[in-house]
Order: structure tokens, then C-alpha cells, then sequence
């Protein structure tokens, strides 16, 4: 984005705050959240349509915006309540007579009965890996399996064909082959790192592997390659045993990681690189973050770290 786009954006966003302090006497926990609902938007902009200001923005803007995070998996509830974030915004500023029509006026939110992806919230996540019997070998491995989709939201292709030579255990970083053979680091959970050590150290090294499973991190009684549909059978086991009326996939897991991670306050950007989500974005506005500010990212906004 252009850098004075960005200024723009920045300068009506804090004078969004104040007036929400001012003129309606928010709490600052509800200003925070209108601010953050404000700032994901503009970040969407700033990689999708660079250098577009606050007072540019049309109703296609704000659909492709909504598409977006409807994409990233986000419930139903929290692209409502973004969406009435911005709608606020935009009233401030015909309040403050610095625009004429209000891009948001036909706007509409989801249905809030509409069936979209499940996700999990916090506490189901942690009952679902609580419910693992870790006294059976293949507990242990379940329970890393979980905690690496939940803690990297990788796919669950990304994740039986994981590699141990791919899972940097020094710096807490997974290298991902993604679609389209596209590579891609993911910072991990310590959860993760270490559900996985243990996993690797004490579980897989008494099973005898099949040739041509040498290297996978994941493996089944027989010695190969977890498959994609026994991740669903024990993802589906575990939600019975827990009494989850959810329907939910080994996807769950990566929308729950994406959800989880931007209502805590994370950047899109980063979010959509660790998803490695290609789609969305066009390549030139499109700048790699650099490792640090992943890791930090998932430090800091990732209810399991």
C-alpha cells in the first residue's frame, strides 16, 4: 500500500477510537474491538487493492472483504460482528461530514443460521486433546497429530506427508509442501514440539516401518503412512467421546487455528501465509513476512502458546 494510503488509514483509524471514547463513551475493550474490526479491513486493502483510502472504499470492496474472511474459515458470529465494526466506522466518518454515502449501507452480514465451516472454540480443543488416552502408543501419536494441526493449521494432506527432516525442533518451525509443491516454513507451537519429540523419541522408534514410510513423521500400527481418512476417523472418535454435536473434519482444526488466531488480534497477512493461502492475494502487494514476525506472531495470539 501506498505509504500516505497507510497513513490515511492509520490517522482516521485513531480518530475513529477517540470519537468512540468521546461522543459514545465506549469501554475500552469495546474500542479495542471496533479498532481491530477497522485495522483487519484495512489490512485486507493493503494486499488486495493498494493504496485505496478509507473514503475510497465501495460496496465491492467490502464484499470481497467479507468473502475473505469467510474464506479463512471465520464463524458466522465473528464476520457479523467485524461487519458491524466497520458499519460504526463508517458512521463516524459521515458523523464527522467526510463522506456522503455510507459504502456499508447495503452491506449485509451472514445469516447467522447459514451453515458454515464449524469451527471449535478454545476449550473444545483443549476437552478433544484432554479426551486422548495417552497410556496407548497410538494415544501419543493422536496427540501430537492434534496439537500440530491445531498449533500450524496445516492441511491435512500437509500433514501425513510431514517429514521428520522437515520439522526444524531448534527453531519451532515446520517446513510445509503445500499445494501445488509449493514450500512454505510455519512457525509450531511448544505444544506442538513437544507432543512431537515425545512422540518421535518414544512411540515411533518401536514401530517397525514400512519401506517407503522411512521418513514420514506419522505412521499407523503397520509401520506406513497415516492416511488422510484415518485423521478424519480419529478426529470423528474423539468429538463422540467428548459429546460434540459439531460436524467437524481435520479441517476444523486449521479454520479454528485461522479464527482463533485473528480474533485474538494477529495480522491477515501473516495469518494467510501461514495457511499458506494463495488465492487471495495478488503476488506483486504480496510481500513475504519475515520468520520472526511469524513466530512472534503465533507467541503472542495463539491461545496455545
Amino acid at each position: 500500500m501506498h505509504i500516505c494510503a497507510v497513513k490515511n488509514w492509520e490517522s482516521h483509524i485513531k480518530h475513529f477510537g477517540s470519537y468512540l471514547k468521546l461522543e459514545r463513551s465506549l469501554s475500552g475493550n469495546s474500542i479495542q474491538a471496533y479498532v481491530r474490526d477497522v485495522e483487519k479491513l484495512a489490512q485486507f486493502i493493503e494486499m488486495k487493492f493498494a493504496g485505496i483510502s478509507p473514503l475510497a472504499i465501495s460496496a465491492k470492496h467490502l464484499q470481497a472483504f467479507l468473502q475473505y474472511i469467510n474464506e479463512l474459515g471465520m464463524s458466522a458470529f465473528s464476520q457479523a460482528r467485524i461487519l458491524s465494526g466497520i458499519k460504526a466506522f463508517y458512521k463516524y466518518l459521515l458523523f464527522e461530514e467526510m463522506l456522503e454515502k455510507d459504502p456499508t449501507a447495503l452491506i449485509e452480514g451472514p445469516k447467522l443460521g447459514r451453515k458454515l465451516p464449524d469451527t471449535l472454540d478454545y476449550d473444545e480443543i483443549v476437552k478433544m486433546l484432554e479426551a486422548i488416552d495417552l497410556s496407548k502408543p497410538e494415544g501419543g501419536r493422536n496427540r501430537a497429530m492434534l496439537e500440530v494441526l491445531y498449533c500450524s493449521g496445516l492441511r491435512v494432506s500437509e500433514l501425513v506427508d510431514l517429514k521428520i527432516g522437515n520439522v526444524y525442533f531448534d527453531v519451532g518451525f515446520l517446513r510445509v509442501i503445500g499445494k501445488g509443491n509449493k514450500e512454505r516454513l510455519v512457525p509450531v507451537g511448544k505444544d506442538a514440539l513437544k507432543f512431537m519429540k515425545i512422540y518421535l523419541e518414544e512411540i515411533r522408534v518401536h514401530v517397525s516401518v514400512q519401506k517407503g514410510s522411512e521418513s514420514h513423521v506419522f505412521l499407523n500400527r503397520r509401520g506406513k503412512r497415516l492416511s488422510r481418512v484415518m485423521v478424519f476417523m480419529i478426529i470423528k472418535d474423539l468429538a463422540i467421546r467428548i459429546g460434540l454435536k459439531k460436524t467437524i473434519s481435520p479441517h476444523t482444526f486449521r479454520h479454528s487455528f485461522a479464527t482463533h488466531l485473528i480474533e485474538g488480534g494477529a495480522d491477515l497477512r501473516a495469518v494467510q501465509e501461514m495457511l499458506g493461502h494463495e488465492s487471495i492475494t495478488t503476488t506483486e502487494i504480496y510481500t513475504h513476512l519475515d520468520r520472526d514476525y511469524l513466530r512472534q506472531v503465533i507467541q503472542e495470539f495463539h491461545p496455545r502458546s
